[in-house]
This record gives structure tokens, C-alpha cells and sequence, in this order.
């Protein structure tokens, strides 16, 4: 609860339009390592081989620079936030839903892009995206990008694979001849709320959506009612992606958004699990590691953004955590394990197919006026509660 209230708070700073320098200025040369670095990163993010030995872009890095790594791991962004504005890191490993509340709430500095030698080497489709490149400056360093998939479970489709969200948000059978009732999953989370919204855009087009992330009043209406008809189907809502496996294992789930990561280890476990990108196109995160506007150790925060870039790490965690490298390279060059039809099996190939996470904002470019991103919470809150 306190990450939602820290988030709500942040969430009004941000419920305009950026149109001002907002951050400490930039670094702009950098010294010897300060000999620590605190991340708060999402749970796999920041592997030094303690879970699987193989994984392991931090000793190195330690090794090199003298910097020693401390993570804080956070299941949802609403808790990145919280923990931002609560201070005492150095990095964020951010989503789109995210950047942007630290970037108007003060949060993270400007990034000083000729600090990081291997800059040109991002993908030029996340160089200037607008969830950390701000009025022409930076606000953060590409990391990893996914998408949010339809996962379901192939006995239960058989031969008749979903081709559309409506498994998840309205009430059917289902081709084994059951109900989807308690079988079915959706993301606890407020930006949820933009999935809804991209099922509406395709089935109810009089709406006029244009955005999932820009609603005015009598859309968002239409986005709340649809969640409070997936309420009534949906069994779990989740965030820890290791009860999602779990779930898809020992409790009967059906179906549900997920990530690239729990289809690829339910697969590797032999579970029965597949994935679709559904007609109506999904969202999916765009995360960037963004330095705290009191960090108080820079040198060592820019030689682990360097890091990120010019090591293995790209490619390593693209396999770790079933997503996609901000450098392509890491797809093919050979440094880490990644290869172009891991990439592909991740969604490489579907960038332009993905909706990215981005803060919802009170005065939005498609139609003036929506509903901003502390309404959100605050609703969706009262939508799982059963209001």
C-alpha cells in the first residue's frame, strides 16, 4: 500500500505534459569508482551466478571497476517509484510506466550520452523513445525490452489455439469444454487498464481509442467495465512471475498475459504452454536503467551503464529473462548466449506490433484532455476490490 500512495503522490506531479527541464544538470566528466553501486532492478535484472551459475554479469564488473553491486529488487513499478522518491539508489531499472513520474517528480538526472562509449551501438528504435527522451534530453540508458503475450495452455485449446484477448475478458467455454471461469489470469497492476483499452480499440472502433494509454472519461468508462467483467472470470492477479509458472503448473490456468519469461521456462520444464500475439496487438515494456538526481556514486552508475552496452550482458539476460537486447547486436555477435532465433522467439521481429507501457498524463497528445495516471491506481485498485 505505501508503494501505491508514493506512486499516487507522484503520479499527480506527473498528470501533464513534460514542457520543462525538470532534473539536476548532467555529469559531465567522471572520476575514479566511488567503490560501491545501489540498483533498484526488477528480480532477475542483476544476476552474479547465486541462481544459476551460468548467469553471472555483476563479478566481472566488480572485478574490473571496484564497484560493488547492492540490488533492491521490486516486483511492479508502483514500488520502483516509491522507492525512488524514498532515495538512497544510485540506478533504476525502469519501465515506461514508470520513467516518466521520475522524470516530472525530480527523480533521475539527465544522462550525458558521450559519458558511454558504446551509445551507438542501442537501437536506434530506443534511442529517443519517449519514455526517457524528454524535450531533447536523456533521462536514462535502453536496457531490455518484451512483450506482454497471450500464454495458454495447449490441452486445453488443443487444436483451436486463441487468436484473441476476449479468452481473458469475456466470459466463453473453451475448446476442452469447460469454462473460463476461475482459469484465467490479468496483471496486477493500474496499467493494466491499457490492455483493456487495446481489446477495446478493435471491438468496440466507436469509441475512437486511438491510444490505450490516452483515455478520455467516456472510454476509460468503457476500459473499467470490461476489467470488471474479466473480475468475475479471472482466478489470480499477478505480478511474481514464479507463482504465474507455479499456477500454469499445479492450479489449471487456461490462459493469461504474460511475459516471454515464465513461457520460456514453463516450456523448459515440459509444461504443456504456448504463446500467441493476439489480433487486437499487445502491450509490452520498454525498461531503462535512469540514475537518481542524489546518487552518490555516479562514476561507478556510468561505468555500469557502459557495461550494460559493451559486455555480455545483453545477451546473457535476453536469455535469462526472455526479452530483447537494447544493443541487437547481442542477438548475433557471440558474446553471450542470445542468438538471432532467440531474439525472434522474444519478439524481436514485433516491435512495431507493441503497444509500450507509458504514463498516462491529464493533458495527452491525442485528444487534449484524458484521464491521468493517479486515477488510474486509484481505480484500479476499486476494480479488484469488486467496485
Amino acid at each position: 500500500m505505501k508503494a501505491v500512495l508514493n506512486s499516487t503522490v507522484a503520479a499527480c506531479v506527473a498528470a501533464s505534459v513534460i514542457t520543462q527541464p525538470l532534473a539536476a544538470e548532467m555529469v559531465t566528466e567522471l572520476g575514479a569508482g566511488e567503490g560501491q553501486l545501489n540498483i533498484v532492478a526488477w528480480p532477475g535484472y542483476i544476476e552474479r551466478g547465486e541462481t544459476m551459475e551460468a548467469f553471472d554479469w555483476v563479478t566481472g564488473f566488480e572485478e574490473a571497476t571496484g564497484c560493488m553491486v547492492n540490488v533492491k529488487t521490486a516486483n511492479t513499478s508502483d514500488e520502483m517509484v516509491a522507492l525512488m522518491n524514498e532515495g538512497g539508489f544510485d540506478l533504476v531499472t525502469a519501465s515506461g510506466d514508470a520513467s516518466l513520474r521520475m522524470v516530472a517528480g525530480k527523480r533521475v538526472q539527465p544522462i550525458n550520452t558521450s559519458l558511454i562509449p558504446s551509445w551507438d551501438t542501442i537501437d536506434d528504435r530506443l534511442k529517443e523513445a519517449p519514455w526517457h527522451f524528454v524535450n531533447g534530453t536523456h533521462y536514462g540508458t535502453p536496457y531490455m525490452w518484451g512483450p506482454n503475450i497471450l500464454i495458454y495452455n495447449t490441452e486445453v485449446f488443443g487444436d483451436s489455439p486463441p487468436t484473441s484477448w476476449n479468452v481473458v475478458f469475456e466470459s466463453m467455454t473453451l475448446p476442452d469444454g469447460s469454462s473460463n471461469e476461475g482459469r484465467v489470469q490479468a496483471y496486477d497492476g493500474p496499467i493494466h487498464i491499457a490492455d483493456a483499452a487495446l481489446y477495446l480499440m478493435t471491438h468496440q472502433p466507436e469509441l475512437g481509442i486511438t491510444s490505450p494509454y490516452e483515455l478520455n472519461q467516456d472510454q476509460y468508462n468503457a476500459a473499467l467495465d470490461l476489467l470488471r467483467v474479466q473480475r468475475t472470470l479471472v482466478s489470480r492477479y499477478w505480478h511474481d512471475a514464479f507463482i504465474q509458472i507455479d499456477d500454469f503448473k499445479n492450479e489449471g490456468m487456461a490462459a493469461s498475459g504474460s511475459w516471454p519469461f515464465q513461457r520460456n521456462l514453463l516450456q523448459g520444464d515440459g509444461a504443456p504452454i504456448s504463446s500467441v500475439f493476439p489480433v487486437e496487438g499487445v502491450t509490452g515494456w520498454a525498461d531503462t536503467t535512469m540514475m537518481h538526481v542524489d546518487s552518490e556514486n555516479p562514476n561507478c552508475a556510468y561505468m555500469w551503464m557502459e557495461h550494460t552496452l559493451s559486455s555480455n550482458l545483453m545477451s546473457d539476460l535476453s536469455v535469462w529473462v526472455g526479452a530483447n537486447p537494447a544493443v541487437p547486436a547481442a542477438c548475433t555477435d557471440g558474446r553471450g548466449m542470445q542468438t538471432a532465433e532467440g531474439c525472434t522467439n522474444n519478439g524481436f521481429d514485433n516491435f512495431e506490433q507493441v503497444r509500450f507501457w507509458t504514463t498516462p498524463v491529464t493533458r495527452c497528445e491525442s485528444q487534449g484532455e484524458c484521464v491521468p495516471y493517479y486515477r488510474w491506481v486509484s481505480d484500479y485498485i476499486g476494480v479488484i476490490g469488486g467496485r
